[in-house]
């Protein structure tokens, strides 16, 4: 019996090992060694959002997150084609998707904030968006931000946007108070907004600029931002040597030309102004 026992351990070694050497388990120390390795890489994405991040059927997302996420995790390979599996990132989920291995890398429009850090280590970021309101074409009262005071805005589920309007310095920024209204994302925020359940949507500008895009007419955007929303690559705490490799790919995307060209691929009929140079890295601490 003792015999027996001990050839199945062996048995069992021998088969652990053997997944280890095609990829499978937690053989891979971070994201940057599974991507050159294995060449596959499971990324997060929206999925919910025009122009950032949005899935049709049964067809991969597309959009400004998805084609810098494709550009980078290239570079992470060396130049090589890697095999990417994408999955669905909502705002409230992100922390726990890298937690749990659910994901390796996350692009979905993560802003970089303080209350985040210590949850999540941060390449980037690779753009710096702003936050500002979008109504509806025919809504009037609303001009800027400041005049949201009483009014109704999206709470969407896992953003903190809302907080920029009814909390003070330094977490928020205006301290107003407003009704909010809960939405699961902001695609729900958008379909309160037309129906009339809301005064406002507020949020970065991108996202804004999105939803505006796909429904010329119907909504407005204020043009009155008020914060700094940086970008980030969410990556599993404490995960330095992707992060490094991170930052130096979206460098070289700015250098290239190919963060303007997304932008215009993907803004451009929008009339926003783009930025010329990368925003400075936050560092991989």
């Amino acid at each position: 019996m003792q015999i027996r026992r001990t050839g199945a351990v062996f048995a069992m070694a021998a088969m652990a090992a053997g997944l280890a050497a095609c990829g499978g388990g937690d053989s891979y120390a971070n994201a940057l060694e599974k991507v050159k390795g294995a060449k596959e890489i499971t990324v997060g994405t929206k999925w919910d959002q025009p122009s950032i991040g949005l899935k049709k059927g049964t067809a991969d997302p597309e959009g400004f997150d998805v084609d810098v996420a494709k550009y980078v995790v290239k570079e992470l390979a060396g130049g090589q084609d890697v095999k990417i599996t994408w999955k669905e990132a909502p705002s409230s989920n992100r922390e726990a998707l890298l937690q749990n291995g659910t994901v390796d890398i996350i692009f979905a429009t993560y802003s970089i904030t303080e209350a985040r850090k210590p949850k999540v280590t941060f390449g980037g970021p690779y753009i710096i968006a702003h936050q500002d309101t979008m109504v509806r074409a025919d809504a009037a009262g609303i001009a800027k931000a400041t005049d949201l005071k009483d009014k109704r805005i999206c709470q969407a589920q896992g953003s903190n946007s809302y907080k920029r309007i009814t909390d003070p310095p330094p977490d928020g920024k205006l301290g107003l108070p407003a009704k909010l209204v809960g939405a699961s994302n902001y695609s729900e925020c958008v379909q309160k907004l037309s129906g009339g359940n809301l005064d406002a949507v507020t949020t970065d500008n991108l996202i804004l600029a999105g939803f505006s895009a796909q429904e010329p007419g119907k909504y407005k955007l204020l043009n009155d931002p008020f914060t700094d929303e940086k970008y980030g690559v969410g990556l599993k705490k404490g995960d330095k040597a992707t992060c490094e490799a991170v930052n130096a790919a979206i460098t070289k995307m700015w250098q290239d030309g190919t963060a303007k060209q997304l932008l215009e691929k993907w803004y451009g009929k929008t009339g926003m102004e783009f930025p010329t140079s990368a925003p400075p890295a936050e560092g991989c601490a």
